[in-house]
């Protein structure tokens, strides 16, 4: 290795330096029988035909696999597709997480119907890199060769491949194999690697057990790392594993990172409880949805497509049904494109980020694709439009995070939720959200994320819905503060951290009020409080019941139940029960007199106590229970102890 690095030119040497930080994936495009594992094997020596009846019929079923090794140590994963335009689902299987495309167009049939969908596919899926290449150059005559590549450029104008380099091969002879190698070495080299920080993520493609080990599952890890012994979850599926075991490229690894072809043995798993289009991934951070807002471009060939139609929607390995809503019009023609949002009939685990493609109900065919925006939407009402989507798809990564913290609007959204809502490395995403709270653009309370905007507007409301309490209720402190928190129909500790947030409020335990109210009486409340104090005080320990002094003074229930209320907080009376107050100075006589008792006797009777008080057992036993419940005394059997000091 160290050989041949010396031969190396420095740019060279600094590309395969970095190399070794990511991994690369190489997958086929074609149509079916133009040599697209032939061309496989010849690279590499491996049939990526692994079933039997791909064997025997000659056509590639499902996906093989098989990877490039060069000297200098970089290995090229390989994901063999089929063909034929019914086993273009499996294609997609394997087409999400590839980094390299090398279109195969055979020289003796040129471009064909799967050529075409297989570009457009790659093309939707934003695949940047790839080459092109003639098979079977053994079969035509080199003229013929030449005018298959001219047909090719043509063709693929306009495409990720139009400066592609065409090669023309033998996987027979072996010609320019050699040439093609150094040529994907080349490409391999440029490939922007993938978000190895991120949360590891690897929607399966395969399942399968092997004697000794048990449950098995492939696929390509689209971001993060796992390493043996690490805890999983498959998802949908909603299984919890762990990592019994690694291997890549038939090697035994301790971890896997993004980028790399990986099996992955699991424990605990039985094969017949996971299938292709699950994903293995980091433990509570993803949540299965069956609703996402998106991007949609139709391919230039492709018919009106209707609103509410179903489609097959593909993304990763999943394959679902799904009913597609535009936001802004009833159909969308050949060329066009706008925003929409799918509802699938099964859940899927997907990333804002993420591409898709999706398929004609019936006759299935490639009709268009596009980019995930938002994995998690809200509900949208008509007249909101679609600025946030067009934030989702255009806006800065900052603005992107902003924009979906906002739309949580007053229930906000966890943090970690947020790490599994976007396609990006986790040091990115905790940047992005430290910035957007020093900036004030979000606050935090306790693990959840909240937009300044709607929570700004949450306290808003709040004031004004405690203003017009106190405008209704002049003789109450303030507004219940539960009943607050009901009207916004979030969760205690959360309403608590936004209320206690707030300066303009004052919170007295289970009562909130504006800061500058004060309880303003008029004359007439005045004197109808010194009524109240008068008449409770001639009384004694035979008070009247809040429904007498209501008739006795003439005073509506209501008014005399907030200055009861009022008259308690201030001091002047004390509530005994909902329904009997007395005055502050006979309670204070009959906490003397108790003490009094006390110091003679070490246990009172309810009949001594109703005579120290000089009242009947109908006011005796009230007193009794307040003064339980106020930890004055305690209750034993039937008798009193004082629980005060005297």
């Amino acid at each position: 290795m160290q050989a041949c690095l010396k031969k190396n030119t420095k740019t060279e040497r600094l590309s395969y330096i970095l190399l070794l930080m990511h991994f690369v994936i190489l997958g086929t495009a074609g149509h079916i029988d133009h040599g697209k594992s032939a061309l496989v094997n010849a690279l590499t020596g491996i049939d990526p035909d692994r079933l039997k009846e791909e064997k025997e019929r000659g056509i590639t079923i499902d996906l093989g696999f098989a990877d490039l090794t060069y000297p200098d140590g970089l290995t090229v994963g390989i994901i063999d597709v089929p063909g034929h335009e019914r086993l273009v689902r499996n294609m997609l299987a394997g087409a999400g997480g590839i980094d390299i495309v090398v279109l195969v167009i055979a020289a003796d049939e040129g471009i064909m119907p799967q050529s075409k969908e297989h570009l457009a596919i790659c093309n939707l899926l934003k695949i940047k890199s790839g080459l092109i290449v003639i098979t079977k150059i053994d079969l035509a005559e080199a003229d013929g060769v030449k005018l298959v590549a001219e047909e090719i450029r043509n063709f693929v104008k306009g495409t990720f491949l139009e400066n592609s380099e065409i090669i023309p091969v033998s996987s027979k002879t072996g010609e320019n194999i050699d040439l093609l190698k150094e040529k994907i070495r080349e490409v391999a080299l440029k490939i922007r690697p993938k978000l190895t920080k991120g949360l590891f993520r690897l929607p399966i493609d395969r399942v399968f057990t092997l004697k000794g080990f048990g449950t098995v599952v492939t696929g390509t890890a689209l971001s993060g790392s796992i390493s043996v012994d690490d805890a999983v979850d498959i998802l949908p599926t909603d299984i919890k594993s762990k990592v019994r075991g690694l291997h890549s490229h038939g090697k035994s690894i301790k971890t896997a990172y993004a980028g790399q072809r990986v099996a992955i043995n699991l424990t605990g798993v039985e094969k017949e409880s996971l299938s292709r289009g699950d994903v293995v991934v980091v433990p509570n951070r993803f949540v299965p949805t069956k609703t996402v807002d998106a991007n949609i471009e139709l391919l230039k060939n492709a018919p009106v497509l209707k609103n509410k139609s179903l489609v097959h929607f593909h993304s990763g390995t999943v394959e679902v049904i799904a009913r597609i809503i535009m936001y802004d019009r009833e159909e969308l023609k050949s060329g066009e494109g706008c925003y929409c949002q799918f509802r699938l009939q099964e859940p899927v685990i997907v990333m804002s980020g993420d591409r898709y493609i999706i398929r004609r109900f019936s006759p299935v065919e490639t009709i268009g694709g596009g980019e995930l925006l938002d994995v998690y939407p809200t509900k949208r009402k008509k007249s909101e439009g679609t600025d946030d989507l067009v934030t989702f798809e255009k806006g800065t990564f900052d603005e992107k995070i902003a924009m979906k913290i906002r739309k949580a609007g007053a229930y906000g959204i966890p943090a970690l939720l947020i790490e599994g809502w976007i396609n990006s490395d986790i040091p990115v995403i905790k940047e992005s959200i430290k910035k957007l709270k020093e900036t004030g653009i979000i606050v935090q309370f306790e693990d959840i994320l909240f937009h300044s905007l709607p929570l700004n507007s949450i306290k808003e409301e709040a004031k004004k819905i405690i203003s017009e309490f106190h405008k209704k209720n002049p003789l109450k402190t303030g507004t219940p503060k539960e009943e607050l928190r009901t009207h916004f129909k979030v969760e205690q500790r959360i309403f608590d951290a936004i209320i206690n947030s707030m300066r303009d409020i004052v919170i007295d335990k289970d009562i909130i009020r504006l800061s500058e109210f004060r309880v303003s009486l008029s004359e007439s409340d005045e004197g109808i409080k010194a009524k109240i104090l008068n008449t409770l005080d001639q009384s004694g320990f035979q008070p009247p019941l809040k429904d007498e002094l209501s008739k006795n003074l003439a005073i509506p229930p209501k008014q005399l139940d907030d200055l009861l209320k009022l008259m308690a907080k201030e001091g002047t009376l004390v509530r005994i029960n909902d329904s009997m107050y007395i005055t502050a100075f006979s309670h204070k006589k009959m906490v003397d007199s108790l003490k009094n008792f006390f110091k003679k006797k070490p246990e009172m009777t309810v009949a001594e106590f109703r005579d120290i008080l000089g009242t009947s057992r109908k006011y005796a036993l009230p007193f009794l229970e307040y003064l339980d419940v106020a930890r004055i005394t305690m209750r034993v059997g039937d008798s009193r102890k004082l629980l005060l000091k005297t």
